[in-house]
Parts: structure tokens; C-alpha cells; sequence
């Protein structure tokens, strides 16, 4: 049977998207609606976003959190009936506790760690190694609940940070035979979450595989092309590569991205349909970066992570040397 939604319920879907914070999927994916859904009541919300601007109080509004709630007021109240919102509802906030939202953070950040040491375990394995490694005891129904709300699932080992878009091209995997012996070769791109105190964040980069340089990255509050593009600009600045390799991800099969490519004489090469082992230099990087940096710094929001990262990727370029750089460093073996 089809699902149906209050008004309230749409209202507060419409919010939860334009807010940033998640990308369209996982707003879907909490909600339990399909994410074309999320889009259609994102577009009407933000039909009413013009009032917001030319009201007075909400040009008052000194914070973030004052905005926030203004844009509820006015989308709530004054275009009710676009939403068809019931506005006896509108003045209804949920009561969450403060322990509970740090019960959360404990849970989804020992989850974090597991699965980026463990990307093929499902929820159950999950919930074993939660009780043994880290004494917290909850059911198998509330590790699932959580791996949902950060999209990630067993055998596919990343989060699922890129979601595949129909109407776009999908391009073969071209390097099942050709050794990599040389810089520029190929760059290997991917995206994944970066978790801080106020939530998530989203990281991509392009790395030479000859070398594991990172010849670029960007981060984002949200999963829009923006910040790939800007990445892709950048790396392309610095060199041109043979290949380009990433998932299957909207974000890298989009015409935009393939056009910049393209225009490079760039050979575009894609993962196998859940085939992390095609993009393996990437995936090592992240581990990486998450244990010797994201785990120890404990980033508050997105402007810490992005400077504590910018120092760290330096490190790494310059100084960290790799055992299978014969203990060079990606900066040495990239300018050699």
C-alpha cells in the first residue's frame, strides 16, 4: 500500500533537505520515502523562501539558529497553504533530550570506526563487536536503525556517499590489465563522510595511484556536484592524467563532470557495480586519513575539519612515507 505523509510530515521532509545536512538519499532513506519524492516537496518548499528575505524579523535574525527557525515560521505560517500545512501543528517542536543526542553520537561514532576497519560486516557483526570492543550493549534493530541514518551497508565498503543516477552514461572499467608505472597516469577520485561533532560532512579527492598523491581535494556540507567539480578544476590545473577512474556515483557520471574530462582527452574509467577492490588506492586513503586524523582531532563542524585536513594532507603529501614507495614520500615519487 502507498504511504501517505501529513502535511507536517512533508513540511518537515522539505526542511530536513534544504537544511544541507544530509544529502537528498539519506533524507529519503530516514524518512522511508523514495528520494524523487524528497526533491518535489524540496522544490515547492523552496517556492516560499523569497518571503523569508523581504520580512523584516527575519532580516533581524542575528544567528543561524534564528534563520532556521524563521524559515519554519514563515514556510510554515504564511504559506500553509502551499504546503498545506495545518498551522496548529507548526508550534510543535519534538522534545529529544540532550542524553539521548549523545547516546546517538556515542553509538554512530564507534559504528563509524567499525566499519571503517570492517566494511563487510552487516549489522550483526556490527552489534558483536560493539558489545566486545567497546562494552556498548543494543539491540541488532538499533545498529541496523543507526547504519541506516549514516547509509552505510556491509559488502559495499564505503558509505554510500555516491548514488548512481539512471540517465547518465556509465563508462567500463579500463584497468584490469594496464600496469600503473608513472605519474599522471591515473587519478583515481572518490567521495566519503567525514563525521564532526554537529554531523556529518562529505570529502572528496583525486589521487595519483602511481604515487598515492593527493593531487586534490574539496569538503561540503552536502552532496551537490559544486564541490566535485571544484575538485576536478583543481586537479586538472595541476596535471592532466591518462585516466580518470571513480564509482558509479550521479555525482561523477554527471555531464558536467564528464565534460571537464572529456574536453582533457581524459579516458573516463569506472568501478564495477560494488567493486571497491577497482578503486583500492582510494579506499587505503581513507582509512588512513580517518585513523591517523579525523579519529584523533574530533572535528566540531565543517570549518574545523577543513583546516585540521588541509594541515594533514600536507603531512601527508610531503612528510608521511609509504612502504610501498620504498619509504618515499607521494610528494618525492609524484615529482621525480
Amino acid at each position: 500500500m502507498r504511504k501517505q505523509f501529513s502535511p507536517q510530515q512533508k513540511a518537515d521532509v522539505a526542511l530536513a533537505a534544504l537544511s544541507g545536512d544530509k544529502t537528498i538519499n539519506q533524507v529519503a532513506t530516514n524518512h522511508e520515502i523514495h528520494p524523487t519524492q524528497v526533491k518535489q516537496w524540496k522544490e515547492i518548499a523552496k517556492t516560499g523562501l523569497p518571503q523569508l528575505f523581504s520580512d523584516k524579523r527575519a532580516k533581524a535574525a542575528v544567528s543561524q539558529q534564528q534563520q532556521i527557525d524563521e524559515l519554519h515560521r514563515v514556510i510554515g505560517v504564511r504559506d500553509a497553504e502551499l504546503l498545506g500545512v495545518n498551522r496548529t501543528s507548526l508550534y510543535y517542536r519534538p522534545v529529544v533530550s540532550p542524553e539521548r543526542i549523545t547516546l546517538d553520537k556515542l553509538h554512530i561514532d564507534a559504528i563509524d570506526e567499525i566499519y571503517t576497519k570492517y566494511p563487510f560486516y552487516g549489522s550483526r557483526r556490527v552489534r558483536v563487536e560493539l558489545h566486545y570492543e567497546y562494552g556498548i550493549d543494543v539491540g541488532r534493530e538499533r545498529v541496523q536503525h543507526l547504519m541506516r541514518r549514516m547509509g552505510i551497508e556491509a559488502i559495499y565498503p564505503r558509505p554510500d556517499t555516491s548514488k548512481a543516477a539512471s540517465q547518465h552514461e556509465i563508462y567500463p572499467y579500463l584497468l584490469k590489465g594496464p600496469s600503473i608505472v608513472r605519474p599522471n597516469q591515473v587519478f583515481g577520485s572518490d567521495i566519503t563522510y567525514i563525521r564532526t561533532a554537529k554531523g556529518f560532512v562529505y570529502l572528496v579527492v583525486f589521487i595519483d595511484w602511481f604515487s598515492r598523491y593527493v593531487v586534490a581535494w574539496r569538503l561540503s556540507g552536502n552532496m551537490e556536484l559544486a564541490f566535485c567539480l571544484a575538485a576536478l578544476d583543481e586537479a586538472l590545473g595541476h596535471a592532466t592524467p591518462e585516466i580518470s577512474n571513480t564509482d558509479q556515483g550521479s555525482q561523477f557520471t554527471a555531464k558536467a563532470f564528464i565534460g571537464k574530462l572529456k574536453a582533457k582527452d581524459v579516458k573516463v574509467s569506472m568501478d564495477g557495480r560494488g567493486r571497491c577492490m577497482d578503486n583500492i588506492f582510494t579506499e587505503r586513503l581513507w582509512r588512513t586519513v580517518k585513523y591517523e586524523n579525523v579519529y584523533l582531532q574530533s572535528y566540531r563542524d565543517l570549518g574545523e575539519a577543513q583546516a585540521g585536513l588541509d594541515e594533514y594532507f600536507s603531512f601527508y603529501n610531503e612528510m608521511r612515507r609509504h612502504s610501498a614507495l620504498q619509504y618515499r614520500t607521494p610528494h618525492e615519487v609524484y615529482f621525480q
